[in-house]
């Protein structure tokens, strides 16, 4: 693993944080932003798959 797949997971958390937070609102006018911030916590959990499975940092010897 690298410091990159480290750094997108905190963004992964924050943004489903916000989507469920937005999703269980007591208004019902914000569940369409749930949808906005499960998509992007998706999309960067997407990322840091790639990232996790992308070749190293370390130049092979």
């Amino acid at each position: 693993m690298n410091e990159d797949f480290w750094l997108i997971v905190p963004v992964v958390i924050v943004w489903a944080v916000l989507a469920v937070a937005y999703a269980l609102a007591p208004w019902g006018d914000m569940i369409g932003y749930a949808w906005v911030w499960g998509f992007g916590s998706v999309l960067f959990l997407g990322l840091a798959a790639l990232l996790l499975r992308g070749p190293g940092a370390r130049p092979k010897s």
